[in-house]
C-alpha cells in the first residue's frame, strides 16, 4: 500500500498502525493523525492507500485526546489509591480542570495530592498500554456497576447503539467519550496542585504551542464558575441524565425552562441593584464577552431592568466608530484586522463619551458597512440618571475608554459558564456550547452552513484570546448566560446541519465530536422558550429582533 505522509509517499507491504508509521517517519511528537480527513488514534491500523497527517500538541484535536487520557489516568490512579473515592472533573479558570473528590477518609489535603501525583507519575513511567475494546451495551452496564459508576450506567440508557467502546489499562476500565493515546507514557507534561474545593489539573494547550500556560487565579471568574456548580446542585441537573429527566414530560420541561430563566432574571436584578446603588458615579456601562455569549439580548434586558428603576440608559454601538477597512491595522498576511482595537476611532470615541458625560450634546457617527464610509448620525445628550451602554469585544478594554475615569465605568463580562457533565468524568466544554449556538444562529439569520461556521471558528477563537479574555479581569460583574436546558433545544436545530457535513470535509472531525454528545439529550420544544429569553437570539423568535 502507498501512504502519503505529509507530502512524502512511502510503500508498505503489510498493515501498519499509525504509531508504527509515526515512528518510522520520525514523528515521535505525534499524538494522533488524520487519515483521509478522519481523526484517528495512533492505534488505528492502515490497510489501504491513504493520506496521513500527524498531529502534535499544537493541534487542538490532538490536545483533546491528550486531555481525555490525562483524566483517565488520574481517575485510574485515584481508584487504585482510594477505591471508594469518586472524582468529578470540571472545566475551570485559567484553561484548567478543577477536580472535586468525594468519599475520602477525611478532607482533601496536600499530602493526598502528592500521593496521587506520585501514583500518576508511576503509571506514566510504566507506560501501560491503553486498549480500546468494543463490548455489548449490557456488558458495559455490568462492568460500570462493578466499578461503582452509576453515572455512567445512567448515560448509557440514552445510547442509540447496542455497543460501547471502552478503554482498558491493566485491570482498569473507563470511557472518556473520545479517543485516547496508545499508552500512559505519552503523558509527558501536566501539573496538579491543591485548590479548594479540590485540585487543579493543568495540561498542554494548543494555543500555547503545546506548552502549559501559567496559572492565573481569576477571583471574579472563579466565583461565577462556583455559582454555576452550585446551581447545578440546586436544580439537580448538572449531568445529561439529570437534565433528561426534566425533558421527559412537558410539565417538567416547563418547570426546567422557567427555573433556568428565573436564574437569569435574578442575576439581572442583582446587577440592577449594584448599578442603581452607584448610579451617581456610573456613566459608562461596558458589556463584553466571547462570541455567542448572548450580548445583544442581554444588553436589551439590562436596559429594561434599569428602566424599571427609573434609570434611562442609551445604547451606543461601537461599530459606528470603525475607521474602515483601508485604515484598519494589518494582519501578518496583509489583510485588514477588523477586530483590532485600533480599527476603531479611539480618539473620537473618547472625545464623544467624555463630552456626553460632561453634559454636552454630540452628533453620533454612523458607519455604513455597505459603502465602508462613516456619516453623521443622530444628535444625543445625557440627562440625569442616563448612563451609556456600550457592547462589543473591546468594551472592557481600557485603551478604548482611556480618558474616562475608572470610577465612572462599570464593566460587565458575559459568557456561558457551565459546570455540566456527560458523566462525572466528562465535563461539557463551554466552547462547544458557544459553537453550537453560533452554528444555529448563523444558519437562522445568515443562511450560513455549519461548514462555514466551523471553518471560521478558529479565527474567532484567536480574536477572543487576543482581545476578550485578557480584559475579563476588568469586570465588575460576571453574567453567566448559560441556560441549562438549552442543549435540549439547540440539539434539533444543530444536528441536521452537523450530519450534513460529509466525511471527506475537513470539518467532519468537529461535527462528529459535537454529534457524539448531542445525541444523548432528550428534546425540549421551542415553544417553551420565552420570547425575551437569551436563547431566542440563536433559535429565532426574539421579542428584541428588529
Amino acid at each position: 500500500m502507498n501512504l502519503t505522509i505529509e507530502d512524502q509517499t512511502k510503500t508498505f507491504d503489510e498493515p501498519k498502525t499509525l504509531l508504527e508509521i509515526a515512528r518510522d517517519s520520525d514523528r515521535r511528537d505525534a499524538l494522533a493523525a488524520t487519515v483521509n480527513g478522519r481523526l484517528r488514534e495512533l492505534t488505528y491500523s492502515i490497510h489501504k492507500d491513504s493520506k496521513i497527517t500527524f498531529l502534535n500538541a499544537t493541534n487542538s484535536d490532538a490536545i483533546r485526546i491528550y486531555e481525555s487520557t490525562l483524566r483517565y489516568v488520574i481517575a485510574m490512579a485515584l481508584h487504585r489509591l482510594y477505591p471508594k473515592a469518586k472524582v468529578q472533573f470540571n472545566y475551570s479558570i485559567s484553561r484548567s480542570i478543577l477536580s472535586v473528590v468525594e468519599g475520602l477518609d477525611g478532607s482533601l489535603n496536600a499530602r493526598i495530592i502528592e500521593k496521587l501525583r506520585e501514583e500518576v507519575d508511576r503509571l506514566i513511567a510504566a507506560d501501560y498500554k491503553i486498549e480500546r475494546k468494543r463490548v455489548p451495551l449490557t456488558e458495559a452496564i455490568e462492568l460500570y456497576q462493578s466499578f461503582n459508576m452509576p453515572d455512567k450506567v445512567a448515560i448509557l440508557k440514552y445510547r442509540e447503539e447496542d455497543y460501547v467502546n471502552l478503554y482498558q489499562c491493566e485491570n482498569y476500565i473507563n470511557y472518556m467519550f473520545g479517543y485516547m493515546l496508545p499508552s500512559t507514557g505519552f503523558l509527558q507534561s501536566f501539573r496538579m496542585f491543591l485548590y479548594h474545593p479540590g485540585f487543579i489539573i493543568q495540561y498542554p494547550r494548543a494555543e500555547f504551542g503545546g506548552r502549559i500556560p501559567d496559572f492565573s487565579d481569576e477571583p471574579t471568574f472563579g466565583k461565577a464558575l462556583k455559582e454555576a456548580a452550585k446551581w447545578g446542585m440546586i436544580i439537580s441537573g448538572n449531568s445529561i441524565p439529570l437534565m433528561n429527566r426534566y425533558a421527559k414530560t412537558r410539565t417538567s420541561a416547563v418547570d426546567f425552562v422557567n427555573m433556568c430563566e428565573t436564574k437569569h432574571m435574578k442575576m439581572l436584578a442583582q446587577l440592577g441593584d449594584e448599578i442603581e446603588h452607584n448610579i451617581d458615579n456610573i456613566r459608562l456601562i461596558g458589556i463584553a464577552g466571547p462570541s455567542s455569549s448572548g450580548k445583544t439580548t442581554f444588553s436589551n434586558r439590562l436596559r429594561i431592568e434599569l428602566m424599571s428603576r427609573g434609570i434611562r440608559p442609551i445604547m451606543i454601538s461601537l461599530d459606528d466608530y470603525y475607521l474602515g477597512r483601508e485604515m484598519a491595522p494589518r494582519n501578518d498576511d496583509g489583510t485588514p484586522d477588523l477586530e483590532h482595537v485600533n480599527a476603531l476611532d479611539i480618539e473620537l470615541f473618547n472625545h464623544d463619551m467624555l463630552a456626553l458625560i460632561q453634559g454636552y450634546e454630540i452628533t453620533l457617527p454612523h458607519f455604513d458597512f455597505v459603502s465602508g464610509l462613516r456619516h453623521s448620525g443622530k444628535k444625543i445628550h445625557l440627562t440625569q440618571n442616563t448612563p451609556i451602554i456600550i457592547e462589543g469585544i473591546h468594551a472592557l478594554n481600557e485603551v478604548l475608554t482611556k480618558d474616562i475615569p475608572k470610577h465612572q465605568k462599570y464593566n460587565v463580562y458575559i459568557s456561558p459558564q457551565t459546570q455540566l457533565h456527560i458523566d462525572e468524568h466528562n465535563p461539557i466544554s463551554i466552547t462547544e456550547l458557544r459553537l453550537l449556538r453560533r452554528i444555529v444562529r448563523d444558519q437562522k439569520y445568515r443562511n450560513a452552513s455549519a461548514t462555514e461556521t466551523i471553518g471560521m471558528w478558529p479565527s474567532v477563537r484567536r480574536g477572543e484570546f487576543k482581545w476578550i479574555y485578557p480584559t475579563q479581569r476588568e469586570a465588575n460583574f460576571v453574567f453567566n448566560s448559560e441556560l441549562t436546558y438549552e442543549f435540549s433545544v439547540l440539539k434539533k436545530h444543530a444536528i441536521q446541519q452537523l450530519k450534513a457535513i460529509p466525511t471527506e470535509s475537513e470539518h467532519f472531525i468537529t461535527a462528529n465530536r459535537l454529534l457524539k454528545f448531542l445525541k444523548y439529550f432528550v428534546d425540549i420544544d421551542d415553544d417553551l422558550v420565552p420570547c425575551n429569553s437569551l436563547l431566542r437570539e440563536f433559535i429565532g423568535g426574539s421579542s428584541f429582533a428588529e
